[in-house]
């Protein structure tokens, strides 16, 4: 089974960081799990779009799995979730807020009679 086929199986993110033997904070990881995770899979997209896993060995693979959670990790030790807002929830909340156009009403359309 490749390094690729075992991440998909894994449920929790510290499997991942057991499996890829990345040392972490628990600290850490319980306030952004789900952000390093996600960021995890942003580099691992980019590295497979790019070509970057072509050819390689499973154990080249894993290494650079192991520095993709790694760098996640560590974006998250000196930032914060919110700070770095990658779910849409946390973009909404910075996103400008567009006004609803009200409907203006002239008072002469209220009038009745000739």
């Amino acid at each position: 089974m490749s390094v690729l086929d075992e991440l998909s199986r894994l449920s929790s993110a510290e499997e991942f960081f057991a499996l890829l033997d990345v040392s972490y904070e628990p600290a850490v990881v319980h306030v952004a799990r789900l952000h390093i995770l996600k960021r995890m899979g942003q580099h691992l997209a980019s590295a497979q779009a790019e070509g970057t896993f072509d050819g390689l060995s499973d154990e080249d693979i894993r290494r650079r799995c192991r520095a993709c959670l790694a760098d996640a990790y560590d974006e998250f030790v000196t930032s914060s979730p919110i700070a770095e807002r990658l779910f849409k929830v946390h973009q909404d909340a910075v996103a400008p807020k567009i006004e609803p156009e009200r409907p203006f009403v002239p008072l002469s359309a209220l009038a009745v009679g000739p």
